[in-house]
């Protein structure tokens, strides 16, 4: 019987390593969120305490051909509290360091906004879904899954300098009482240089997209540029974008009867603050983004939806990928012109633990 085992153990290891031979290389990554999170509504109701988590655990693959060529893509296999899981197309990396999303490639306005601070952890607090204003800086750079985004190598043309274009087309899919992205196209650039002991990195982009309302006639297009620079002196970093430009989206049965929207001459401006203190991180941030909604597409609105945003936070680094976090946030809102009370001003305390 011993024989027998040690027969049948040295086939599977055997089977398990020719399996193996051949296989990708694998990675895994992931996070868990959880906290506590306290609301006080501009509505007068009954202040909140509520638990926050979020999860999320992907795989990422990847090989390398003789000839030098890299291959990746990747699957995610949980994301809760986000709207589900997310599957990314497949990434040509070549010998030059240039890269090609080959599906589901995004939009390469969207790969070169500059990341502006905030608060800290998950500290969420919407406003009505009437108030149309975007507080995004990339709120416009729109993409179907048969697209394609480049991604230049580093130094291209010029030292400190990447470049990206991207083109998706149309999916096939019919627009009702929804209206779908029919094309897109965008264009990026980051250029990272230094003053002395400042290290500045400068983001801009460009985008338009194409819509399809009611299955046959397009309707006004998405479209818009962004630009902002964030400079890093030592353990400071400060940081500012501007984003303007037109929104087309679907509405809610609730706001407009499930009708699509548009919203005009939309701008959006950012600053924030963060300050490294050994394992300490202290963040501020200001948004403020309005522009004028319609539910008749190709028609600009006259009411202006605004919404202004003031957040802090504090992280510590307790251990090897677990990081305590406090967050504070202030949201007011304004719908059509007036002052509305879906804002309020929010906290968070929790922790996040990511390997």
């Amino acid at each position: 019987m011993k024989k027998e085992l040690l027969i049948a153990s040295a086939l599977v290891s055997t089977l398990g390593a020719a399996s193996v031979a051949n296989a990708v290389t694998a990675t895994m990554s992931g996070s868990h969120h959880t906290g506590l999170q306290g609301k006080s509504l501009d509505t007068g109701a009954a202040d909140t305490i509520a638990q926050v988590t979020k999860s999320n655990f992907s795989v990422s693959l990847s090989e390398t051909t003789d000839g030098g060529v890299g291959i990746a893509s990747s699957f995610m296999l949980a994301n809760e509290g986000t709207g589900g899981t997310q599957t990314a197309g497949l990434t040509l990396t070549f010998t030059d360091g240039s890269k090609l999303d080959v599906i589901n490639g995004g939009n390469a306005a969207k790969s070169h906004d500059v990341s502006v601070p905030g608060g800290a952890g998950e500290n969420n607090l919407s406003v009505t879904a009437s108030n149309r204003a975007q507080t995004g800086l990339d709120f416009f750079g729109e993409a179907t899954a048969i697209g394609v985004e480049w991604h230049s190598a580093a130094d291209f043309m010029a030292d400190g300098l990447k470049i990206g274009a991207s083109f998706s087309a149309d999916t096939g899919a019919a627009a009702g009482a929804s209206v779908a992205l029919e094309s897109s196209w965008g264009l990026g650039a980051t250029y990272v240089t230094s003053a002395g002991d400042t290290a500045v990195t400068i983001g801009a982009g460009i985008a338009e997209s194409e819509w399809k309302d009611t299955g046959t006639q397009p309707s006004s297009g998405s479209n818009g540029f962004h630009i902002g620079f964030s400079a890093v002196t030592g353990d400071l970093t400060v940081a500012a974008g501007y984003a303007n430009g037109d929104k087309v989206g679907n509405g809610t049965a609730t706001t407009d009867g499930g009708n699509e929207y548009e919203v005009n001459d939309n701008a959006v401006s950012k600053v924030g603050v963060k300050y490294v203190a050994g394992d300490v991180t202290l963040s501020v941030g200001y948004t403020s983004g309005a522009g004028k909604d319609s539910i008749v597409l190709g028609t600009a609105g006259s009411d202006e939806d605004a919404t202004d945003i003031t957040e802090a936070g504090i992280s510590y680094a307790v251990a090897s990928g677990v990081t305590a976090n406090i967050g504070w946030k202030n949201v007011d809102s304004q719908d059509a012109g007036s002052s509305e009370t879906s804002g309020g001003t929010a906290w968070y305390i929790g922790a996040n633990m990511a390997f």
